[in-house]
């Protein structure tokens, strides 16, 4: 390649090339080499020029001599900050008292800037102050440092009044930092305890666990239905192709034929509870549906604690007992409703029958208890209102750990915050790019508050899967700038806040071989992605996937 590029060169002239051994050639001729023609050539050369205007430097040719060229680099930003320091009336002062030698801490470059305490002094409200923290925040050479790294990197060099605190708020306001560093502060919202219920199944709460090994008999799911006062829980096996009619049928014979029609339902926003039917028939039935926030599982704590210990038990099933897990899960329930809760200080199963179950391990006799009337009714109040009264403590010392690790935010109507996503969560393909989206989406506008730590946002209508209510702990206050043009881009969102990448075009073809077949590729081109970062994947996969991406 180098002896073409030479021969490119010397093709236009009329001359004749005579071979030289190299043991002749003790001293290389200067005179015969590319002189400014050469270093004319590096100052043309697009990229490298646009990078050294990106960063402030001057690029110079020098007179012609017997090497092979002069290139002079010099910064121009720090000329432009000497300049603009005349503007400063303040700055201007203390020069005449360098000058005269009065001023102790200031002092004169040999270039004529003024510097205090060997930092070159910055004017105050110019245009190269702006340059100069833009250049060391989010130029290619700083990567977005925080407040606290970008001011130590700019005190050593460069001097202003009040340079810290404007360093902080200039990094507070930048909008690709507000999008993507993750936050370092306590999580916002207190603690909100739900009310004790009055009386036994009143007040349920029920979630789902998917995702669990096919039985025999087709089951995959287990619908989890517990008592927020008594604790005690019923564990119904289902499968994932049931109907919103075939879990209503369940919920009538396995909760309401044993404890009757409940007050209020706790769930999470499962589509199987936000269905037009189940929602009609709690309706009907006189029951309040109580939804948790968008993509905030702990209002549900009582559940989601009550799953993990339901998982944990259906792992050990699994170790240790033959057979699916579906033919041991009714002496899971019996084992989890006869064991102690330490919440209301007693087992679910004497909460709710006055006095625990027989079993193997505690066999008591059978003996006739005289306990009638007045007597029966007094024992099952004082019995509620011990379990309440430590309920209120377990929740008051819950409480009391959890606001230690919080803090208390609040937000106005008609403020705009960003909203906190999961980019990892439903990601098809580009492990790379989805770890690197952005944390955070928006900005978007406060319209309501809904309780002490939900509000309402308005969500464009890319977004309209997902629930507009949103736990205070998910948003992220939004810092305005004039600067800011904020130029929303539509983003597939599902109903859990996950991103989820499609294709758009096969870009090119491959069969790769191997010894004893052969794989056939397409380069695949992803939404919102430049062509630099298309992926070559199987071709039978991606027909499966997509079919419509390869319709002619």
């Amino acid at each position: 390649m180098r002896q073409r590029r030479w021969l490119e060169l010397v093709k236009d002239y009329d001359c004749e090339i005579l071979y030289h051994p190299g043991k002749a050639n003790v001293v290389a001729d200067a005179l015969s080499r590319k002189v400014s023609h050469s270093a004319a050539l590096i100052t043309r050369q697009a990229p490298l020029h646009r990078d050294l205007e990106r960063a402030e430097i001057v690029v110079s040719v020098g007179a012609v001599t017997i090497q092979l060229a002069h290139l002079t680099v010099q910064p121009t930003l720090r000329q432009r900050i000497i300049d603009a320091q005349s503007n400063d009336p303040y700055l201007v002062e203390k020069r005449g008292l360098a000058e005269a030698g009065q001023a102790v801490e200031f002092s004169l470059s040999s270039d004529g800037g003024l510097l205090f305490e060997r930092r070159l002094c910055v004017p105050s409200d110019s245009a190269v102050k702006t340059e100069l923290l833009s250049e060391a925040h989010s130029s290619p050479f700083s990567m977005h440092p925080g407040s606290t790294k970008m001011y130590q990197d700019l005190k050593r060099v460069y001097w202003w009044r009040n340079m810290k605190r404007e360093v902080a708020e200039f990094v507070s306001r930048c909008l690709v930092c507000q999008q993507v560093k993750a936050p370092r502060q306590k999580p916002a919202g207190l603690l909100q305890p739900l009310s004790i219920p009055e009386w036994k199944w009143e007040n349920v709460s029920m979630d789902f666990i998917t995702g669990l090994p096919r039985t025999l008999r087709g089951f995959t799911v287990i619908w989890v239905v517990v008592d927020r006062l008594t604790k005690s829980a019923h564990f119904v096996p289902g499968k994932s192709t049931y109907t919103a009619s075939k879990w209503a049928q369940l919920y009538m014979s396995e909760i309401v034929r044993l404890h009757g029609v409940p007050v209020s339902i706790v769930s999470d926003r499962d589509a199987r509870f936000t269905s037009k039917f189940w929602k009609g028939l709690q309706t009907a039935m006189g029951t309040r549906l109580d939804f948790s926030t968008a993509f905030h599982p702990q209002t549900d704590g009582q559940t989601e604690r009550l799953n993990q210990v339901l998982e944990d038990m259906l792992r050990a099933c699994a170790l240790e007992f033959p057979g699916s897990w579906d033919s041991h899960l009714h002496l899971m329930e019996f084992a989890y409703n006869n064991s102690y809760q330490a919440t209301i200080g007693m087992a679910p199963f004497e909460a709710l029958y006055g006095k625990c179950c027989r079993s193997p391990v505690c066999w008591g006799e059978v003996g006739e208890q005289r306990l009638m009337g007045p007597e029966l009714v007094q024992s099952i109040n004082e019995a509620i209102q011990k379990i309440r009264s430590r309920m209120h403590t377990a929740q008051s010392r819950q409480k009391s750990y959890a606001d230690v690790r919080r803090i208390d935010l609040e937000f106005e109507v008609g403020d705009k915050v960003f909203l906190k996503v999961a980019p990892m969560r439903g990601v098809l393909r580009f492990e790379r790019r989805g770890k690197l989206s952005p944390r955070f989406v928006g900005p978007f506008e406060i319209l309501e508050r809904i309780g002490p730590v939900a509000y309402r946002l308005a969500l464009p209508p890319s977004l309209s899967t997902v629930h507009d209510v949103f736990h205070v702990s998910m948003l992220r206050k939004y810092v305005p700038d004039p600067s800011h043009v904020v130029d929303y881009e539509p983003l597939e969102i599902d109903e859990n806040l996950c991103y989820t990448e499609q294709p758009v075009e096969v870009l090119a073809r491959e069969v790769k071989t191997l010894r004893n077949k052969e794989i056939p590729l397409v380069k695949v081109l992803w939404r919102n992605h430049r062509v630099e970062e298309a992926t070559w994947e199987r071709e039978d996969d991606m027909r499966s996937r997509y079919p419509d991406l390869f319709e002619e």
